[in-house]
């Protein structure tokens, strides 16, 4: 079956699956694993390549009003391609080619390929997201095992949290700038690592937060992973983030657990690098309980000192 993937969460999907060797299309941001770079793109970006964060934001919050998304298809490309099956969502308004754009490019293409939408809101819907595309692909046996093996590392970290009597409390930021709590999947991967989200809410929408929540909040862990950036492109609105008021008094800044993780790779994208996610958050939250796995990327601890201009840590 040749398959078109519209998101990178839909590429990992269908990789962990086994039907890399059937991707014949994938997005511009589609960037694992790394044989999908050299792919056929078949989306393009509205968003500037030196955008602030922001300058995102406000550009993200005007396609809202006007209903329009950030993404679009390049329609020369899909029709040489000739996809079978679409891989697209429906979850985010603007961080993927609208699905009405989708559902009309389908319709003219030869054969009338197959769409679907992924929706996840939780942990085990991305996992049910695995099996309707193992289901649409005729592949819902490898599906089935793929799940399995992702839902025993889970069950493992689980199992140890579960000794925990005291989880610490944890924010994670999705953006800085404005401020952006967790949510969807996110709170539930912090309360299986061993900690509590504060301000994120289970399987609901991530928000924007007025400062003065995080200060109220005040966290024992503060994990930033700005959706769709990497750690060094993080990095660059660190500053920002430290001039908030109150920052350099919160519990997590005065005990040095400030941390940065990938959010381009982790958190955003509800694919099986979630369970990555979760064991990577569980080592930083309690190292001596959740080892770090082999090959897995610790996240990094912010030097408060060196990056936000904090000359003391109490």
């Amino acid at each position: 079956m040749r398959i078109v993937s519209l998101l990178p969460s839909a590429t990992e999907i269908i990789y962990e699956i086994g039907l890399g060797e059937q991707l014949v299309g994938v997005t511009h941001e589609c960037d694992h694993p790394l044989f999908v770079r050299n792919l056929p793109k078949v989306t393009k970006t509205l968003i500037p390549v030196d955008a602030s964060s922001h300058e995102i934001d406000a550009l993200v919050r005007e396609r809202l009003k006007s209903q329009r998304a950030l993404y679009s298809l390049d329609l020369d490309v899909l029709e040489k391609l000739q996809p079978e099956l679409i891989v697209t969502q429906a979850l985010c308004d603007v961080c993927a080619v609208a699905e009405s754009e989708v559902n009309a490019a389908a319709c003219r293409l030869p054969g009338r390929p197959k769409v679907i939408n992924l929706e996840p809101h939780t942990l085990v819907e991305v996992f049910a997201c695995m099996s309707l595309v193992g289901l649409a692909a005729h592949s819902f046996d490898r599906a089935d095992a793929a799940v399995a093996r992702l839902q025993q590392r889970v069950d493992v970290v689980k199992t140890r949290t579960h000794g925990i009597t005291n989880p610490l409390r944890v924010v994670v930021l999705e953006w800085i700038d404005p401020p952006f709590s967790s949510g969807h999947w996110t709170p539930e991967l912090v309360r299986f690592a061993g900690g509590i989200e504060v301000i994120g809410q289970e399987s609901r929408p991530s928000r924007t937060i007025p400062w003065d929540e995080v200060t109220s909040a005040d966290p024992e862990v503060l994990i930033i992973a700005c959706c769709g950036f990497d750690i060094e492109r993080t990095r660059k609105d660190l500053l920002i983030l430290a001039a908030y008021p109150g920052f350099n008094s919160l519990s997590c800044v005065r005990s040095d657990r400030v941390y940065l993780m990938d959010g381009n790779s982790y958190f955003s994208r509800p694919g099986p690098r979630l369970v990555d996610s979760m064991e990577i958050l569980a080592h930083t939250l309690h190292p001596l309980i959740h080892p770090l796995p082999f090959g897995q990327v610790p996240a990094i601890k912010v030097d408060l000192e060196r990056e936000c201009g904090i000359t003391k840590v109490f």
